[in-house]
């Protein structure tokens, strides 16, 4: 298969483009065998990509607004309607949901997912056993992996901690917290990465996702990092406080972020939604410094995050639908020099073995997109696409 004429964003690039910016790429089977310049450098016939990695989704609680209603920008509200709607979950009940979302994300070109699935309690949720069987049902369309969502509180029991480590380790995941403003936050972080240390686990916190310019959790955990020379990956989705403190106390979390070698992943649905008053027009947009993060070569991700629930009640598993929102929340400019946000960086972050960038010898896992320039990236052109998997057009795309 030829495609031919084809716009490839830079920070996707993994080959010498020169000066050309049109390429017609050659695919052999499931591989990209060649690109070349187009005979033509002045029309384009579409954007390429590649496939879509999912960075922060919520799968086990997706679909679920029409019971429980929306929060309407109450955090808190939210995680307290999800606890009492938790209680009736059943193993058909999640499969449903959690296979309605990754069939969307299928279509609209994800090739792989983070899930966090709440785990409040010692004992392994029912969704973690949906998750595993979903795992292997779907291998080999989207590469699926798991967080534990638990309350940093939790950890100080210390049974409990290590219940769920070894649980999560067990079940080839990765260790998560919900981190907020807690009493005694570097010990309660501390028992968390000792247990990732013992157990040999990556990390995943929820951290200050809120405007209180007093929550710190980002700058604790980076310090940790370091502190403990961890190794095995920490991913920090969120990281709302940081929009509304002082320039210098900002870009000093950063630099020490950056020195820690996190990944921040910026969630825009959810954040608008939850951030910001009610009673007025918000003023703040919730989103965390994902220009100051680039400036000290920390790429951001985009991900999705909740999905029609309480905390979002809008919403599906197209990252294109959340790209487009990021550009305009955090005036990500020009567009097509962020498209690594919902490719490449999420692609390091989750560990893959490719890391998204389009060169001869890839994976044929491609979604091309009708939008031929850059200002046709957010909106309906940059939505309509086709999506090219192993090297074969599935037979249905958005």
């Amino acid at each position: 298969m030829k495609l031919q004429a084809l716009r490839i964003p830079a920070p996707l690039r993994g080959f010498a483009a020169g000066d050309a910016q049109v390429f017609d790429v050659t695919l052999d089977g499931d591989r990209v065998a060649a690109i070349a310049p187009s005979a033509s450098q002045t029309q384009a016939r579409g954007t390429l990509l590649s496939a879509l990695v999912e960075a922060h989704a919520h799968i086990d609680k997706n679909y679920t607004v029409q019971e429980v209603g929306a929060a309407q920008g109450n955090l808190f509200a939210a995680i307290e309607r999800m606890e009492k709607h938790r209680a009736g979950w059943t193993g058909e009940t999640l499969r449903l949901r959690m296979e309605r979302a990754l069939h969307d994300a299928w279509q609209s070109g994800t090739r792989a997912l983070r899930t966090h699935i709440d785990w409040v309690q010692p004992e392994p949720p029912a969704a973690l056993a949906v998750f595993e069987a979903l795992r292997e049902e779907w291998r080999g369309r989207v590469e699926l992996q798991f967080v534990s969502l638990t309350p940093l509180d939790v950890f100080a029991d210390l049974a409990a901690g290590e219940r769920i480590a070894s649980e999560v380790k067990r079940a080839g995941g990765v260790l998560g917290a919900f981190v907020y403003r807690n009493e005694g936050i570097v010990h309660k972080l501390g028992r968390v990465f000792d247990l990732a240390q013992q157990h040999g686990l990556a990390l995943d916190f929820h951290v200050d996702e809120g405007l209180d310019a007093d929550a710190t959790g980002l700058r604790s955990i980076a310090q940790l990092v370091r502190a403990r020379d961890f190794k095995r990956g920490v991913v920090c989705g969120h990281c709302c406080s940081l929009s509304v403190q002082d320039d210098a106390v900002a870009n000093e979390t950063l630099a020490l972020c950056a020195g820690a070698g996190l990944h921040i992943v910026a969630l825009p649905t959810t954040n608008l939604y939850l951030q910001g008053a009610w009673d007025r027009t918000p003023v703040p947009r919730g989103i965390t410094r994902i220009h100051e993060a680039a400036a000290r070569g920390l790429r951001a991700s985009l991900a999705t995050d909740n999905v029609q629930d309480a905390f979002y009640p809008y919403g599906s598993y197209d990252l294109l639908e959340t790209f487009g929102l990021g550009v305009q929340m955090a005036h990500l400019a020009p567009a097509g020099d962020w498209l690594d946000a919902i490719t490449v960086s999420p692609a390091k972050a989750l560990g893959l073995a490719w890391d998204g960038r389009i060169a001869p010898g890839c994976p044929a896992d491609l979604v091309l997109l009708a939008a031929t320039d850059e200002h046709e990236l957010v909106g309906a052109r940059g939505r309509e696409r086709t999506v090219i998997r192993a090297g074969r057009i599935l037979e249905k795309t958005k």
